[in-house]
């Protein structure tokens, strides 16, 4: 499996911007699809996920409202649409696949196998 994320950019505080993750290789119904963020200094951190089959989603606190994630089967791709963003967003984004990930470990980077190579999103104030 391999992942490819883009979309990253600098904007101002309020904006929006839609990254992307084309999934390519095999892919299985019951793999988790995950965005996670890094700020330097900081630990990977998780940002939001979707089950590839059935399309639940999960998201952490700090982006509950203003980010989506969604998926296009067709196209293999997920999306984190981003709206209000603001300065403490910025980070490199990285999107992440797992076949193995529960609810109990969702958030955890380590339960992730496979990773794209991060898009970096700035946005200033």
């Amino acid at each position: 499996v391999q992942l490819q994320a883009s979309g990253g950019g600098l904007l101002q505080a309020g904006g929006s911007l839609t990254l992307s993750c084309v999934v390519s290789g095999r892919t299985f119904s019951s793999h988790v699809m995950g965005w996670f963020r890094q700020s330097p200094g900081k630990e990977r951190e998780f940002v939001a996920a979707i089950r590839w089959s059935g399309g639940r989603t999960y998201y952490a606190d700090s982006v509950k409202g203003r980010f989506t994630i969604s998926k296009d089967n067709a196209k293999n791709t997920v999306y984190l649409q981003m709206n209000s963003l603001k300065p403490e967003d910025t980070a490199v984004y990285y999107c992440a696949s797992s076949q193995t990930v529960i609810i109990s470990n969702m958030k955890n980077p380590t339960a992730y196998h496979y990773w794209g190579q991060g898009t970096l999103v700035t946005v200033s104030s």
